[in-house]
């Protein structure tokens, strides 16, 4: 039997706990080799991994929660352990629903992250890292974060990393009279790029390894002056510009210190990850650059405005943390029940073809007399477990897995080749299998079930 259920462990490394050094060395180049690492664990059934300029996170579903937080004990081993935190089941899927509504972000109530959690579970995907588990939770928290962008006010003000850095150069440049240099024409550039030209700097640069995609990028944002370049003409964009973010997926640094000697006076953003700009370029003359930790102070104010839609969301989280978890519990019950109606169905296929057989042996019978007496057997069996998966469906319900343990010996009692219940219900159940079958499951049984079970 599948069981569509198991224990979700969790490791996160991220900004609210550790540096940016930190999350880029608990990262990985590829994302997807990462998923196909942890899936091939043995014990590991499903994973998830989500890596983004302030976090990397991991999660995995085994049949024991010890199993999972060993998996993950030393994934990051790059990575202080002061900065590294493990989750349980609970507290992983509740904080990716958080994560996903942006309340996670050091922009609270970002944009970029849901479709950063978007991107990592087609990845998971791709490789068949996902299985009932993670599926739900990641769509879950997708459907989550959308919601409290729609329904509350959780994204007003500057929504990203990417528009957060231009708020933040205009807190210290008169943005109208400046030339803007954008680096790098993926999603975080892309921002970056329509928050400088909605700020309406004198001149747009877009640079970028593919001229194609920066192109594409300077005719989509609003701004008449707009420039197109290769990374090989950064230092005469550099020459021009009076204001820069950085923000592309090269391994290495794409501006060194001397690519500033001759830029003059030039502020600068580098919201990438890893870096893209080398810290030494703060110290040339006339070069101002931040990193992603000097967002932190042009979101405070944004954070306050947004507190109050916080609650809101969190409270939103609440309750559709709560039918996730219902919803996994009745997964567990519809695998018990459905066992228990496949165990029913071969006993009354067998009893029917024998009734039928000796029927034929007094006269063969017609297709309609046949129809009555297998649909008979069909509305017994109906009828005999309708109070049984009642009961199942409350036991879920209520956490009762003694009761669904003794449903599966009852019904299908050679469900594991060591005569032991499946892994979730062992785990529920402390590795304890109740000897007795309950009171309230024998009272739901067809007569005489519960005393022959007894006599066996």
């Amino acid at each position: 039997m599948t069981v569509a259920t198991g224990v979700v462990s969790g490791v996160r490394v991220s900004h609210d706990r550790a540096s940016l050094d930190d999350v880029e060395a608990a990262c990985h180049a590829d994302e997807q080799a990462v998923l196909e690492r942890l899936v091939d664990v043995p014990g590991v059934d499903e994973a998830f991994v989500i890596q983004t300029c302030n976090r990397f996170e991991a999660y995995v579903v085994t049949d024991a929660a010890a199993t999972g937080r060993a998996v993950l004990a030393d994934f990051a081993p790059d990575v202080g352990d002061h900065s590294v935190v493990e989750m349980g089941h609970e507290e992983s899927l509740r904080h990716l629903l958080r994560v996903a509504a942006g309340l996670e972000s050091l922009v609270l109530g970002e944009d970029q992250i849901i479709g950063q959690v978007r991107d990592a579970y087609e990845s998971a995907r791709e490789v068949g890292a996902l299985g009932p588990m993670l599926d739900d939770a990641v769509t879950k928290a997708i459907h989550v974060g959308e919601r409290a962008r729609t329904e509350t006010a959780i994204n007003d003000g500057a929504v990203s990393v990417g528009s957060a850095a231009v708020t933040l150069l205009g807190e210290h440049a008169d943005l109208g009279e400046a030339t803007g240099l954008v680096v790098g024409a993926g999603e975080m550039g892309a921002i970056a790029a329509h928050a400088l030209a909605d700020a309406d700097v004198e001149a747009l640069y877009v640079a970028n390894r593919s001229l194609d995609s920066a192109a594409e990028l300077t005719e989509d944002v609003d701004h008449d002056d707009t420039s197109a370049i290769t990374l090989d003409g950064l230092a005469s964009a550099l020459d021009a510009a009076d204001v820069v973010v950085t923000a592309t997926g090269s391994e290495d640094h794409v501006l060194d210190a001397g690519d500033f000697h001759d830029a003059g006076e030039v502020l600068a953003v580098d919201i990438a990850r890893p870096r893209d700009v080398s810290p030494a370029a703060d110290a040339v003359e006339g070069v101002t650059l931040y990193g992603m930790e000097a967002l932190e102070s042009v979101t405070d104010e944004t954070e306050r405005r947004r507190q109050r839609a916080a609650e809101s969301v969190a409270t939103m989280i609440d309750r559709e943390f709560e039918h996730l978890l219902e919803g996994y519990k009745r997964k567990r019950a519809d695998e018990v029940i459905s066992a228990m109606y496949e165990s029913a169905e071969r006993v009354k296929e067998r009893e029917v073809s024998e009734a039928l057989s000796k029927l034929d042996a007094h006269g063969d019978l017609t297709d309609d007399q046949r129809d009555i007496v297998t649909s008979m057997a069909d509305a017994l069996v109906s009828q005999l477990l309708a109070p049984p998966t009642k009961s199942l469906r409350d036991a879920a319900a209520e956490d009762d897995w003694g009761t669904i343990n003794t449903a599966l010996q009852l019904f299908d009692p050679d469900f594991g080749e060591d005569g032991s219940p499946p892994a979730f219900v062992r785990e529920q159940l402390g590795g304890e299998v109740p000897d007795e079958i309950p009171d309230e499951m024998a009272e739901q049984m067809p007569e005489g079930v519960a005393a022959v079970e007894e006599d066996d």
